[in-house]
């Protein structure tokens, strides 16, 4: 089984039947996975903290959310996720490549990777690092997680997670 479908898989085991993305090569084969499942409801984003209100929606129309996304939008959705988000408790799973470690291609990527964790802690969003594939067994503890406890919970998956950035 793939990755991509693992995650997708547990995703839809945990219930969730709504899902926002906004576009991210890592995470593209997640995306095609969910375009492909007829039992889940994927709206793309155009910005990551419009796409938090997307699932702020779904969650008060009786659906459960998700939102995959970048950390380089990391700090457009600090207002979203502190004044909708956590002050109406909403449980949120946050898919997240996190770009901008070592053998990064792209410069501007390495500045928000510096900030991610930090942002993250600072607004006390339990956060999950997947550097393995491995690490994926994990997930379905952590779906199960977010919604028994009502809040965000940030899975971030660095390019070893996905195999690199093409030059290993």
């Amino acid at each position: 089984m793939s990755i991509n479908t693992k995650i997708v898989d547990d995703l839809v085991a945990t219930d969730i039947s709504f899902i926002t993305t906004v576009p991210c090569k890592q995470l593209a084969g997640v995306i095609d996975e969910i375009d492909a499942r007829p039992d889940v409801l994927h709206v793309p984003s155009n910005k990551e903290d419009e796409g938090m209100g997307l699932c702020a929606g779904a969650w008060m129309g009786g659906k459960r959310p998700a939102i995959i996304m970048q950390n380089t939008a990391i700090g457009v959705t600090i207002n979203t996720l502190a004044t909708l988000i956590q002050y109406y408790r909403m449980p949120l799973p946050m898919l997240i490549s996190f770009r901008g470690e070592l053998r990064e291609p792209v410069a501007c990527q390495v500045e928000m990777a510096v900030h991610t964790k930090a942002l993250l802690a600072q607004m006390n969003i339990p956060t999950y690092h997947f550097h393995n594939q491995s690490d994926a067994d994990e997930l379905d503890a952590i779906l199960k997680y977010t919604f028994m406890c009502n809040k965000p919970v940030a899975i971030l998956t660095d390019a070893s997670f996905w195999g690199g950035y093409g030059d290993q």
